[in-house]
């Protein structure tokens, strides 16, 4: 049974379905420079016109009062598609709600020519149909800004993993230069990265090197003071680089007790330090001496 008003939108959409179809992509490629839209005409008319079946469908079998009802399913997931894909492929939110909010003008036209002489009903019909393209249009921005969130928080977190890259320096020697700030979340990528590179090559030393660290505050200190003793606990030993004077002044002003953290003013500093940790020194071999050994 037709429910509600419904029944002369579900008719204007089925009866004048090809003209509203060629109208509606006018509207949608109204505004935009020709071949910068990004998706192809062909392939934007097939999604519009399932999207038109669709939509002729559900306002048949569902009214048009409630969106979240069962009758407009395939409606909803239709346009969470849309919104994702469309976030992912680069359409900008206006883009994406306009598929939805351009079909207003085709509709109305073609309900005016419908109901020109009931004024009642056509003020009735515009009313349905404004407030239900205004709810899927408010639903597509909807899906479509939390896809986008959620690409945004993807990028954001393999971003924090390519910025604390951790590098073999010499067997059972690990480096892991920090650039930008260090807040919670980056201290526990940081962690995890280093940890796993301390099992995978068995190193037992780790130098931590802060010179890209613009700030060094409580809370920084302590995140690192944090790696260092998850790294003990896997059983090597950190050494914490690039303190420079304005963070020494920081760090005694705070008052942060870095206990028996060894802290060198260079990464090479450190490096030395740990060379010799392991048994092993660093010579500087003069020119005539390299050619004598050849």
């Amino acid at each position: 049974m037709i429910k509600d008003s419904a029944s002369r939108i579900s008719e204007v959409l089925r009866k004048h379905e090809d003209k509203i179809l060629t109208d509606w992509m006018e509207y949608q490629l109204a505004d935009v420079p020709p071949g910068s839209y990004p998706m192809k005409p062909a392939e934007l008319r097939e999604q519009s016109r399932r999207f038109l079946s669709l939509l002729s469908t559900a306002i048949f079998d569902g009214g048009t009062t409630d969106i979240k009802s069962p009758e407009w399913t395939g409606v909803r997931e239709m346009l969470a598609s849309i919104s994702k894909s469309r976030a992912q492929q680069g359409f900008t939110p206006s883009q994406t709600a306009m598929f939805v909010f351009s079909l207003k003008q085709p509709i109305f036209e073609h309900l005016s020519r419908e109901l020109g002489q009931d004024a009642g009903a056509l003020a009735r019909e515009v009313w349905n149909s404004t407030g239900l393209l205004d709810k899927l249009g408010l639903w597509t921005t909807d899906v479509f800004l939390k896809t986008r969130e959620a690409v945004i928080s993807r990028q954001q977190q393999e971003l924090l993993e390519l910025s604390t890259p951790v590098v073999t320096m010499w067997g059972g020697i690990l480096a892991l230069p920090l650039i930008g700030t260090l807040d919670s979340a980056r201290t526990q990528v940081v962690m995890e990265t280093l940890l796993e590179k301390i099992v995978q090559t068995g190193s037992a030393i780790a130098i931590i090197d802060i010179t890209g660290v613009p700030l060094v505050d409580t809370l920084v200190a302590q995140h690192l003071l944090k790696t260092v003793a998850a790294a003990r606990l896997m059983g090597a030993d950190c050494i914490i680089s690039g303190i420079r004077p304005q963070i020494a002044q920081t760090i005694v002003h705070l008052g942060v007790e870095l206990g028996d953290v060894v802290t060198k003013a260079t990464l090479a500093d450190a490096l030395a330090l740990a060379l010799h940790r392991s048994g092993l020194t660093v010579k500087k071999i003069l020119r005539n001496e390299s050619r004598d050994q050849t």
